[in-house]
């Protein structure tokens, strides 16, 4: 994603690339995961919530079911994770040795996030069936908090690197008098942050609802698949107008804070008035843009709200202070990626609008349904890009105007950083692949479950009624325990 040599055509240390390849595959793996950690815990005890309010077992059992998923992509989070707070340190030793102590906070803030989520997970999994029903839902009340906390730690850190300040420098450029606040709140922080939140509720509400969409394409049109889309889709669809809003105001932040970074997400070579916007495009060594959609003075129209709005171009800094011009399109073409799919959705979420107001109900067109199955992943490629324009844009600064990237990385030698990638990536491959076939077997039991072949399919079948109150006598016969009066529960456990 980050690769080829001409990104790096500016960098001298052999050990740039393989450190760069190995960051960039390791934060592109764990990214795809991130939505679900912050936002699946909000999502599900949404359901959970409509279920106890309503006392509805249908969502009731789509919440348990989604806890499930939880916990399984929580661990593999967990584990992508750790490789990349270890990169920090093995890979990046010049930035961490000499910033560490003024950003290293929100690491930490996300370390301790971390450790509350996998204590209020496990309290949640286990709460099934063997803890009062909105007891049961009020302990997990604070897990979408812990999952905040944890995106509160790392946009924290990645925001001061794009802002950096809070501290001052000694005479040999050691920061010194760090101020812990504003290294924290820095300019961009607010900005990224909510944009980010928002990013990962949207994301996990369309992939959720895809999978409900396919199964209504594939014909499963009862009440499970029903909810099952729309309430995960309902909240992306508020969403959506929310975030194409906030993403402006990021850009704008972007266009004050880090000019030369909005240059070269909108490949602007010369600083100049009236300023285009380009769609896609291609930025060439001499500046001019081949290929692309050009909207005459649109670019300083958005950036100030007026055509005479001044954009500092690639060329107000030296060569070696600005993004060479091939990031500078990789950016570009993150970002605007990022733009196309935001419209697209809010089309889609106008869609759902217009048809929930006129007739009580989801649009009844296939295509609406096909288009929502595509939505998730067209968010994980715009969560992809986020962080591409994110990073890439930055070039070639680690600490934005403080710190080189090439100057922050590690001694160790290239053909030991390209052997690790090597072992990273089948190590990755692995991991996702048993997560995807944990995910897709549990999907299996649970529709062996619903279409009631569970005491012909397996020895202990698979949940069979909802979540709270008695099991089946099936299931009360195949593993031996016993009904418990009065509250509703089994002394058997959850399965």
């Amino acid at each position: 994603m980050l690769s080829t040599a001409a990104l790096l055509a500016n960098s001298t240390p052999a050990q740039l690339l393989p450190a760069r390849e190995l960051m960039a595959f390791t934060l592109a793996s764990h990214i795809l995961l991130v939505p679900f950690g912050v936002a699946l815990p909000f999502i599900t005890l949404l359901m959970h919530h409509r279920g106890l309010r309503r006392n509805d077992p249908v969502a009731l059992q789509l919440a348990r079911r989604w806890s499930a998923v939880m916990a399984v992509q929580f661990a593999i989070g967990i584990v992508t994770g750790t490789v990349l707070s270890f990169e920090f340190g093995l890979l990046w030793p010049g930035m961490m040795g000499r910033w560490g102590d003024v950003f290293g906070l929100g690491f930490g803030v996300e370390a301790w996030a971390f450790f509350l989520e996998a204590v209020l997970i496990a309290i949640y999994l286990y709460g099934w069936r063997r803890l009062k029903p909105w007891t049961h839902f009020w302990l997990a009340v604070p897990l979408p908090l812990a999952a905040l906390m944890g995106a509160f730690g790392i946009v924290a850190a990645n925001s001061w690197m794009n802002t950096p300040q809070g501290f001052s420098l000694d005479a040999q450029g050691k920061p010194v008098g760090v101020n812990v606040q504003q290294a924290i709140f820095t300019p961009m922080f607010g900005p990224e942050y909510w944009h980010f939140v928002v990013a990962m509720l949207l994301t996990a509400g369309y992939v959720v609802a895809g999978v409900y969409a396919v199964g209504w394409l594939r014909g499963r049109r009862d009440r499970y698949h029903r909810l099952g889309f729309t309430v995960p889709f309902t909240v992306a669809a508020i969403l959506t107008p929310v975030q194409f809003m906030l993403g402006d105001s990021a850009a704008r932040a972007v266009f004050h804070k880090q000019p030369v970074k909005f240059a070269a997400t909108e490949i602007v070579w010369k600083t100049d008035t009236h300023v285009p916007e380009y769609m896609f495009g291609r930025l060439n060594s001499d500046g001019s843009i081949s290929g692309g959609l050009k909207i005459p003075q649109l670019d300083s129209i958005l950036a100030g709200f007026k055509p005479s709005t001044q954009v500092r171009g690639l060329t107000s800094v030296p060569a070696t202070d600005r993004p060479t011009v091939v990031q500078a399109t990789i950016a570009h073409w993150a970002f605007d990626i990022m733009v196309t799919v935001g419209s697209v959705l809010i089309l889609l979420a106008l869609w759902y609008a217009w048809s929930w107001f006129r007739h009580r109900d989801n649009p009844g067109s296939r295509w609406f349904y096909r288009c929502s199955a595509l939505a998730g992943v067209a968010c994980l490629v715009t969560v992809e890009c986020g962080w591409v324009t994110t990073e890439v844009g930055r070039q070639p600064w680690i600490v934005y105007n403080h710190m080189r990237v090439s100057e922050a990385v590690t001694s160790t030698r290239a053909g030991s950083l390209w052997a690790m990638l090597g072992i990273v990536m089948v190590v990755y491959v692995a991991v996702f692949g048993a997560f995807l076939a944990v995910v897709l077997k549990m999907r299996t039991r649970w529709r062996i479950a619903d279409e009631g072949l569970a005491v012909a399919r397996a020895e202990l079948p698979p949940e069979t009624d909802t979540p709270y109150g008695p099991r089946s006598e099936q299931e009360l016969t195949a593993t031996g325990a016993q009904p418990v009066g009065g509250s509703g529960r089994t002394s058997g456990g959850a399965s």
